[in-house]
Order: structure tokens, then C-alpha cells, then sequence
């Protein structure tokens, strides 16, 4: 039988309330989290050795504003030339991948839990995760929301205050509430 932490991965509903280890892990990176959030600005080397024993995976040029706070932290990778400005929010339950050069404005989220329209497997404290994927050379405005299952082609401008519900192609720019392509853009 599968545990909560293995229904979790593969997008299944979950539990995370009965799940020992999933406790365990989500402390621990909550705890490095606010070590994080609580450093001096300019203890730059502390900042990233810390954000690298927080995510899966970085480049070695990467720069994350404080505040951050995600949930596990095992899920996120970052590319080369990554920049977040301050109060980036990032719910891991399922991967969460960002390509080379990716630009977050302040203020943004990637969510990739969500919970059952169902009533009563919602009460439960049931909920599931799908993966979020940002290609390259990708802009986030500020105040920007990506919810789950959304994949973001290479060379994408998302404006400021979207919310993106569905996948935004390459070469795009993209704005509203929901989040919908307005322009495509010429990247030759």
C-alpha cells in the first residue's frame, strides 16, 4: 500500500495529516525557511548555501529576495540566471521546475496543491498536487499566481496580477484574470 508521501508524488489524493515522514519533511524546510527569511542581507553566502540545502536542485547563479517560503522545498528546481524578488511563495507538493533566466516579480505564487470540489473528501483534509513547469527565459510580473498543471513555454511574459489557470505557449505575452495570451512575441 502506498504511503501519503508516494500519493502525494504521483498526484494522488493524499492525506498529508497521517503522513509521519511528510510532517517531518515539511518542518524541516519550513525551519530552514525562516533561518533563511532571518539572515542579514548581506550575508549573501549563508543565504544561498541555505537555499541550496533547501531545493532539489540549483544553478550556480541564482538570487532569491527574502522573504521565501515553500513546503518542502525537495520538489523545486531552479536553472541558471534565476532571480525572485521579495516574498516568493512556492506550495511543492508536486515538482516545480524553472528553466535558465527565469525573472519573478515581487510578490508571486506557484501553487501546486489543490484540494476536491467534493465536500466531504475536502473536510477530510484529503487534497492532491500537479506539477508546474517554466521553460526559459521566462518574466513574471508582480502579484503574479501559477496554479497547478500549468506549463510555461520558453521566452514568455506573464503581466503583472495574472493568474494562470492553464498553459501559456512560447513566445508569448500573457495578462489577466484569468491569465490569457495577448501578443505572441518575435524572440528571433
Amino acid at each position: 500500500m502506498a504511503t501519503e508521501k508516494e500519493k502525494m508524488l504521483n498526484g494522488e489524493l493524499y492525506d498529508a495529516a497521517l503522513d509521519e515522514n511528510l510532517f517531518k519533511d515539511r518542518i524541516k524546510c519550513k525551519s530552514l525557511c525562516q533561518k533563511y527569511n532571518n539572515l542579514q542581507v548581506e550575508n549573501l553566502d549563508e543565504r544561498k548555501n541555505i537555499i541550496k540545502q533547501i531545493l532539489f536542485k540549483t544553478g550556480q547563479n541564482f538570487h532569491i529576495e527574502q522573504t521565501f517560503y515553500c513546503d518542502y522545498g525537495y520538489n523545486i528546481s531552479i536553472g541558471e540566471n534565476f532571480y525572485s524578488n521579495h516574498n516568493l511563495v512556492i506550495l511543492d507538493c508536486a515538482k516545480v521546475e524553472f528553466g535558465n533566466n527565469v525573472f519573478i516579480g515581487p510578490n508571486c505564487g506557484f501553487y501546486t496543491a489543490e484540494h476536491p470540489l467534493d465536500v466531504e473528501k475536502r473536510i477530510k483534509g484529503l487534497e492532491f498536487a500537479k506539477p508546474i513547469i517554466v521553460g526559459n527565459n521566462v518574466w513574471f510580473g508582480g502579484n503574479v499566481v501559477v496554479l497547478a498543471g500549468v506549463t510555461i513555454g520558453d521566452n514568455s511574459v506573464i503581466g503583472a496580477g495574472s493568474i494562470v489557470t492553464k498553459d501559456i505557449p512560447e513566445n508569448s505575452l500573457a495578462v489577466g484574470n484569468p491569465c490569457r495570451v495577448i501578443k505572441k512575441l518575435n524572440n528571433n
